[in-house]
Formats: C-alpha cells, structure tokens, sequence
C-alpha cells in the first residue's frame, strides 16, 4: 500500500522522506546530506542501522532511481484509496483536518501545530510554501514545542541552562548562553547513543576475543603442566629403577661372596677335624706336614671381607634429589612469578594518589619472613618489627636465609599498586624493594639492597636521606622523619618514597623502570616497624 511505501522511504537519521536519497554497501539508504554529517562526526564509517563498518570511507553518489520512486510516491500517495487509511483507535493521534472518520496522523507540524493523516500531509511534501515547515512525529502534545514566552517553535537548545528555547529568548534572557539548534542536540544525543552502542558492541567483541583467549591460554597451560608431571614422573621412574638395579647388582655380589665364604668355611672346618685326628695319633711328623699345608692357603692369611660401603650410594640420593628439588622450586617459583607480573599488567593508565587518604585505599599489610632474617636480626610484633642484636638467633638453616648482611625480606610479594609504611628510628636503617631472585649467600654486593639490578634503597639516617640503585648513589632531598611511605605502581613501573609528618606526604624519590618480577620489601639493620593500617585519633594511620 502507498501507506507502507511511503513510511519505508523515510531516512532513520532525520526521520523525513529521502532527500538525495544515497544506498550505503549494506543496502540500506539515508538523505545524502544526514549520512555525510553522521559520518563526518566519526572515525569509524559505519552504517547507523546495521552498525557494518566501511574501509575506506565510500564515496555516496545520489541513487537516482531510488530518488524517483520516492517523488512518485509522495505525488501519487494522495490518490491512494480509502481502504488504504488508517482509523485512528485509542492513544492515537488523530488528524485535525479529516472529517467525521478521523485517519491516525503520521505527521504534526511544529508551524501549524497541528498533526496530519498521510492524505492531508502531501501538501507539505509537495507546496514550497510549506518547506520552512517543521515535521515531527505525531504528538498530542504539540504545546510543548511552543515557546510558551514568545509563542514561536522552540527551535534552539541552550546548553548553559539545559533547556529548550525559542530564537527569541536566544536574544533576551538567554543571552550569551552557549545555544545550539534544537536538531544538532538531538543529533548530538543521537551521536552519543550510537557511540555507546558501537563501545557496548565492541567490548562484547572484545570480552569475547579475551575469553577465548583466556580458555586457550589455560588448555595451554594445563599442557605444558602435565608435560611437565609426566616428564617428572618418568625421570622418578627411572630414579626407581636404577636404585632397584642397584640394589639386585649389590644383592647378587653378596649371594656369591657369601657361597664363597660358606666354601671357605666347610673346607676349613673338615681341614681342622683332620688335624684335630692326627694330633690324637701321636704322629707329629704328619701333623706338622698338614699344619704346614694348612698355613700356606691364600685363605688362612687373607679372608674375603663383606664391602658395606656400597650403602652410602643410597644415602646420598636423598641429599642430591633434595638439593635438585630446590633448584627447581626456585627455577619454577621465578617462572611463575613472571607469569603472575604479566598477568598483573594494567591495560588502563593509572593516576597516582595525590593524597594521604587516596595512597591508604593502596594499603598493604606487610609481615617480615624469618627464613630471610639474618641471623643477628631479631623479630617481634607478629613479625612486623625487626631489631639489630649482636646475638646469634639460631635460626634453623634456609636457603632463603641472609648470611652475609644484617637484611630481611617480607612474606608478601607485591604486583599490581601496593602502599605501605616504615617506621624506623635508630642510626642508619635501609628500606627497600627487591627481586627474590637477590642473592642471599656469598657476594655481600650482590645481596646488598640497593648495591645491584635486583633491588631499590632507601637509606635513611638522621643526616638525610639517600638512593641506592646498582650501586649508584643519589642524594635526596627532604624533610626529616621517622616514616617512611612506599608506593608501588608494578605496572606502570613507578616507585616512589614519601616522608611522612601527620597527613602531610612529601615525595622524596620517584623511580620510573620495568619491573619484570614481583617485588618484596626489604629492611635492614638497627630497628624497623611495619605499621598497621590503623585509624588513631589524628587520623594517623601506622
């Protein structure tokens, strides 16, 4: 019906009947003038309907034949029959012109204010009297686009008041308000909407492409993990298997040394009844024959003797599987470390804390690992506060252990934003952050915090303060105090120590780096305490 034709030429961006009609590549069609100002608005050509993104952008050329279909609708719409009218029914809005059978409106004009059925709407298409005319759709509110000061269409939109206005308030109480057309507000919600639609449709996309990945990533690892038991399970195997073939190597030596020895022992035994016979028979000569004979056998002088030796073979396994152990709890600890840095990335920038209360929402509880302390480090508090003693602690061996500087480390790793506090007091105290991968035995420099590529220091004394990378010494400045704060930002490679008085938070030192494994926090020497986060009655937090 010419009805239905009519309402399927309209453009979905003005909600008019084509103008200039234009058919994007996905086959649906716009005004020319409507699809070039949507898409010049953007930077993603993509069709208002179907959301089908275009590359590059296409070029619009008039679809002429699409553009007369639609001249000879809207000549010919008014010769439509009857039959093809609609009645308007409960809720609608009715046309203001038709007679006692009143048609449902598809059109109300802002100038006329009044609304129109498809019949009585073609003079409006039609008569360029009627161009400057605005079209909306149907409303029984039409009051409502009226400026009720100035009686005129409320064509403008005053974005300081938020408002709807006419172009005369415009020019009285609006004046010098930011106003823009009634039409560039809409297509700028318009805009807006699409634009949210487009992000809602692309982080669906996007959620979906981490999804999979995610679920190949785990398939992945579960892989290589179960290589890596079964690969674990055959080296046990073959571990077994050699120490069962040793075993069967050593038990069959010993079955022979033993029928050997049990040989020897018959021998000797019916040697020594004929000697014990003979020496009853008085015949000394033969006696001392057979002594004679007797003393010169290999066996009387030198007895085969059973080697238990071959034992300490299995008591040394142990000890070597327990050291290989260590080494690859330490080779897939730093592994896996690395795994959870990279998962722990920010795809999104971060903004530092400004204040006090905003590092705080980054606290950290922290608490020290006594297989780290150096032995003349002593522990307290739960293990949040660590003093220097010239007393052996007699801590049990660890390999995680200290052994050459006064140096502890905190159970916690910390990735991602972490923020922690120091209290210290004495002569000398180093705060630091370093890798577990830092040496703890042998080379004093290369377990010293803030003397290697492994670690960053601190070092705070009653003098000022210090910063200690690779060995490298930088002087810093600021205001003396017994608190340290420490903010880590693993992602974006930020660290930064800030000297603390009250709630006032000066920065010190501010690093800017890679961080490719996560970090501990490390104290050293005299007397440090790690403060809970605590609300006191200043609003201190310890």
């Amino acid at each position: 019906m010419a009805q239905r034709a009519l309402a399927s030429i309209s453009c979905s961006i003005c909600l008019e009947y084509l103008t200039d009609p234009v058919t994007t590549p996905c086959g649906h069609s716009y005004c020319m003038k409507c699809l070039e100002a949507h898409w010049d608005q953007r930077s993603v050509y993509s069709c208002p309907q179907c959301r089908q993104s275009f590359s590059p952008r296409p070029a619009l050329v008039k679809n002429t034949v699409l553009a007369d279909l639609v001249e000879q609708l809207l000549t010919t719409g008014q010769t439509k029959s009857h039959a093809d009218n609609c009645p308007a029914g409960p809720g609608d809005v009715a046309c203001d012109t038709c007679g006692e059978t009143r048609q449902k409106a598809v059109k109300s004009c802002l100038q006329c204010l009044a609304s129109y059925c498809d019949d009585h709407i073609q003079p409006h298409h039609r008569s360029p009297v009627f161009k400057t005319h605005q079209l909306v759709a149907p409303s029984h509110h039409l009051t409502d686009y009226i400026c009720s000061v100035h009686n005129k269409v409320l064509e403008l939109f005053c974005r300081t008041d938020q408002q709807s206005i006419c172009s005369l308030c415009s020019m009285d109480q609006h004046k010098d308000h930011h106003t823009v057309l009634a039409v560039e507000e809409r297509n700028q919600l318009v805009k807006s909407i699409q634009d949210r639609e487009t992000q809602v449709q692309e982080l669906a996309l996007e959620t979906q492409a981490l999804r999979n990945s995610a679920q190949e990533t785990v398939q992945r690892s579960g892989d290589s993990f179960t290589r890596l038991i079964l690969f674990l399970q055959r080296k046990w195997s073959e571990v077994e298997q050699q120490i069962l073939s040793k075993l069967k190597s050593e038990e069959s030596r010993a079955q022979i040394l033993q029928e050997k020895l049990q040989q020897d022992i018959t021998e000797l035994k019916i040697l020594l009844n004929d000697i014990d016979s003979m020496s009853l028979t008085g015949d000394h000569c033969h006696f001392l024959h057979k002594s004679l004979s007797l003393s010169m056998r290999p066996e009387a002088s030198d007895p085969p003797q059973p080697q238990t030796g071959s034992r300490s073979c299995f008591v040394e396994i142990p000890a070597s599987l327990s050291t290989l152990l260590y080494q690859l709890e330490f080779i897939l600890s730093d592994g896996v470390d690395n795994l959870s840095q990279a998962l722990s990335q920010d795809l999104h920038p971060s903004v530092e804390p400004s204040s006090r209360e905003d590092f705080l929402r980054y606290h950290t509880d922290l608490t020290l690992d006594p297989n780290t302390a150096h032995s003349e480090l002593a522990l307290s508090e739960g293990s949040r506060r660590v003093t220097f003693v010239l007393e052996n602690q007699r801590y049990p061996d660890h390999h995680d252990r200290f052994s050459q500087l006064e140096q502890v480390l905190s159970r916690e790793s910390l990735t991602g934003r972490s923020y922690f506090e120091v209290e210290w007091s004495g002569s000398v105290v180093y705060i630091a952050l370093a890798y577990k991968s830092i040496q703890r035995k042998g080379n004093a420099k290369e377990s010293a915090f803030g003397c290697n590529d492994k670690s960053w220091a601190m070092d705070c004394d009653k003098k000022g303060y210090k910063f200690y990378h690779k060995d490298h010494r930088s002087r810093v400045l600021g205001p003396q105090g017994s608190r340290i704060g420490i903010y880590l930002d693993h992602g974006a490679g930020v660290l930064s120590f800030y000297s603390i008085k009250e709630q006032t938070m000066t920065l010190l030192h501010k690093v800017q780096t890679t961080f490719t494994q996560p970090l501990f926090a490390g104290l050293r020497e005299v007397i440090f305490v790690l403060k809970k986060n605590k609300k006191t009655n200043d609003n201190t937090s310890k």
